[in-house]
């Protein structure tokens, strides 16, 4: 109810022109009697917490503390602060009221479905093969794994625990991960990007705000970037990038460099601002096997399901165009399409037919309970998709060094010889031989048939050739 009666008495409501989901918050005529009791104490007690909110756009609009913190008897995450009724979170659900379009555009992204990593794949790593119960909370009275909340909970986001008198378990928050799962029903956090309490949009234009997350083994977008020509040219021309514009169109407003929100999100002469970051991408590289974002998209039941990759691949290279022309952009996804076909169609797949085959074979039948089990994890997972990352944003080093070879290496040297092992040591079993008779048709295969010395003779008189050619050009 509080929180109502400020609403009524500082934001008025836009009237409702289409549906009441797209109702929207006017900016508040003066800061409230409410957020300047707020401010009384914090500019004390928090002064810069005070002093980033100060110079934010919200204290321009005279948004404040109680306006974004307020909340209502009931609500799940209620605590009551010196006669008043306020959330500690500030989640997705609130920021709709002035923002609707952006979180109505985030909640149908993979970003805000980050959380749901928990109890998956990556999680039973961090829970059980790294970690333990050691850390015992409120919430968690059975112990929780410290790897996992300080490592995978911190950029895919916690399940929020409210204790009673609504304080946050300690082993959910702080946490200001993605796909964070709020105890209103909302998923993500708007702050994972525009960080508290100035929310600056140049902060969320520049490539380190992403590379919080999207870093690392297994996907190094942010090492990528760097290394590639955009990157190259956004270091050397920040002073050029007009990060800080209120209108930032690229090509009209800065045209010295890309950076992950020009590609991703931000807005072209023809193109608006997107916060679902899937609209323009064409491929989906997280899984085995890379596959079309509007599969990955109706898998999670997004309205991305709804959306061709073709569209998705257009909506990029309008970006692209405003750099480039069309015969570069066209000839780049040539490039681009040919690494995924190559990762897909030599490794991936049969990489995958094999490991399921050996899964029977295995001595100890636990996940990570084997040295094929890493081998293959890191073969598809961090070597497989540093190479189609690297592909993606024009990186040859994580493509080839930090890739593809490394995916050739361990498939040869390590994940062969261990299946070999394998289906030897059960070779008179039914899941023995059908293990030995995949594994003869893959190395027997045009893309493996060098590894047992059967190289087409066409080929190898080409390779020949082509080393006679190097070595007389530089004689």
């Amino acid at each position: 109810m509080r929180r109502y009666l400020v609403w009524l008495a500082c934001v008025a409501f836009l009237a409702v022109m289409v549906s009441p989901a797209v109702a929207q918050a006017i900016v508040p005529r003066e800061i409230s009697e409410q957020t300047r009791e707020c401010i009384d104490c914090h500019k004390d007690s928090n002064r810069v917490i005070y002093q980033q909110w100060g110079e934010s756009k919200h204290f321009r609009a005279n948004v404040g503390c109680y306006e974004c913190h307020a909340a209502e008897k009931g609500d799940p995450d209620a605590k009551d602060h010196y006669d008043y009724l306020i959330s500690i979170l500030v989640t997705p659900k609130d920021c709709a009221r002035c923002h609707s379009k952006e979180v109505e555009e985030f909640a149908g992204s993979h970003h805000s479905k980050a959380g749901r990593i928990l109890g998956s794949l990556d999680n039973v790593l961090a829970e059980v093969v790294e970690g333990n119960r050691g850390l015992v909370t409120p919430g968690f009275p059975g112990g929780n794994s410290a790897a996992a909340v300080n490592g995978c909970w911190q950029c895919h986001g916690s399940q929020v625990k409210v204790l009673p008198g609504g304080d946050l378990d300690p082993a959910t928050y702080p946490n200001s991960g993605i796909g964070r799962i709020n105890p209103d029903g909302s998923e993500g956090s708007c702050n994972a990007c525009h960080t508290r309490h100035s929310f600056s949009v140049e902060q969320a234009r520049h490539p380190d705000t992403c590379g919080k997350c999207h870093l690392g083994p297994d996907h190094p977008q942010k090492e990528v970037y760097e290394e590639s020509k955009h990157g190259i040219l956004f270091f050397s021309n920040i002073d050029k990038m007009n990060l800080d514009s209120e209108k930032w169109i690229v090509g009209e407003d800065y045209w010295a460099a890309p950076t992950c929100s020009t590609c991703h999100m931000s807005a072209t002469p023809t193109q608006g601002v997107t916060h679902d970051v899937g609209m323009r991408i064409s491929w989906n590289n997280r899984p085995v096997i890379s596959i079309r974002p509007e599969i990955a998209d109706a898998k999670m039941g997004l309205p991305g399901a709804d959306v061709p990759w073709q569209v998705r691949r257009s909506n990029m290279q309008d970006v692209c165009l405003n750099c480039h022309n069309e015969n570069w952009v066209d000839n780049f996804y040539i490039q681009y399409d040919g690494l995924i076909e190559l990762y897909n169609e030599k490794f991936a797949k049969p990489g995958l037919r094999l490991y399921n085959l050996a899964k029977p074979l295995r001595k100890n039948q636990v996940k990570f309970g084997n040295k094929l089990d890493f081998v293959w994890f890191e073969i598809w997972h961090h070597e497989g998709r540093r190479a189609r990352h690297g592909a993606a944003m024009m990186a040859p080093d994580y493509t080839h060094w930090h890739g593809t070879y490394h995916i050739a290496m361990k498939f040869y040297t390590e994940f062969i010889p261990e299946l070999q092992d394998l289906a030897e040591h059960h070779k008179n079993t039914k899941e023995g031989k059908a293990l030995a008779a995949e594994l003869d048709k893959v190395l027997n295969s045009e893309d493996h048939k060098w590894f047992l010395g059967k190289m087409d003779p066409a080929e190898a008189a080409r390779r020949k050739k082509a080393a006679e050619e190097f070595k007389s050009r530089y004689k």
